[in-house]
């Protein structure tokens, strides 16, 4: 995990140019929408002002003029209309600020709009990406990872499966065409660990060393 706030991306998501060989294969953020809608609990935000306006409403309309109950609702709707707006924006910054990206080796996530962080994550440290559907033909593919650091669940969100917050597993929220990306990540997954490691032998000792080494 790195993260530079003065560094100028060469390519936009990517804190430095790819190494040579290695193929970007899909880029691309959440939807805005449907990211403040799931991650900022935006039902709940609503039905929450909706119920206020409405027990506001029938404690009066017994004892005052129906315009009067109206009257003393609809300040609670206009609190929650300036909540939902406030809460639309910080998630269309969130999603403005975040880059996914999926090459041929790795997956990386540039989230954060405040504090700037760049995630990469080797296919060789996922140990499973799981697929959920969400809204607007959004969906959300979730990394299972092994091995590293545990990163923080404050630092991820909202770009994190939701209340795993023991071993955070880091997600691309709300993207488009998810069931087609997360293929393409297994594919490539597949094809990476397939390929053979290659490590430079341990150096042996010469025959005249060894035969020097039994001698004694």
């Amino acid at each position: 995990m790195s993260h530079d706030d003065f560094d100028i991306e060469p390519v936009p998501g990517l804190p430095e140019r790819p190494p040579e060989g290695e193929r970007i294969l899909w880029q691309g953020r959440p939807d805005a929408f449907a990211l403040t809608w799931t991650s900022l609990s935006l039902p709940w935000v609503v039905g929450y002002f909706v119920l206020l306006a409405l027990w506001r409403f029938g404690t009066l309309v017994d004892l005052v003029p129906m315009g009067q109950a109206v009257g003393a609702a609809v300040p609670f709707l206009i609190l929650g209309a300036i909540v939902v707006a406030l809460l639309g924006l910080i998630g269309w910054i969130q999603a403005r600020a975040t880059v996914y990206t999926v090459t041929d080796r790795r997956v990386a996530m540039r989230i954060g709009a405040a504090l700037t962080v760049t995630l990469n994550l080797p296919y060789t440290q996922i140990a499973a990406a799981g697929y959920a559907p969400g809204r607007r033909g959004t969906g959300t593919i979730a990394l299972s990872t092994v091995g590293g650091p545990v990163m923080s669940y404050l630092v991820l969100w909202p770009h994190v499966r939701p209340w795993r917050i023991a071993r955070p597993e880091p997600a691309l929220r709300c993207i488009p065409q998810a069931e087609q990306v997360a293929r393409l990540i297994a594919e490539a997954a597949e094809a990476r660990v397939a390929v053979p490691q290659v490590a430079p032998a341990e150096a042996r000792p010469a025959p005249a060393a060894a035969a020097a080494v039994a001698a004694e």
